[in-house]
């Protein structure tokens, strides 16, 4: 009985090993994957804010045109 049990712990041991080996993985991966996604919308929204960057207004036939800011014909 006691080979049986101990057989049992270590399969036990063993599970809670990879168990915590994943989920520790899992939230470094989930961390990183938040930091790149925050780093992109940094980006772009500065990007935005750039001079030489031209904004595009869908027009009424579909086609994107670039539209301007006193212009409210796009």
């Amino acid at each position: 009985m006691s080979v049986l049990l101990l057989r049992l712990l270590i399969f036990a041991i063993i599970v809670g090993a990879i168990f915590l080996g994943a989920r520790k993985i899992w939230r470094d991966w989930k961390g990183q994957f938040k930091a790149v996604d925050q780093a992109r919308r940094d980006r772009d929204l500065r990007d935005r804010k750039r001079p030489d960057v031209i904004e595009l207004k869908r027009n009424k036939d579909g086609v994107y045109r670039p539209g301007d800011k006193d212009d409210d014909r796009h």
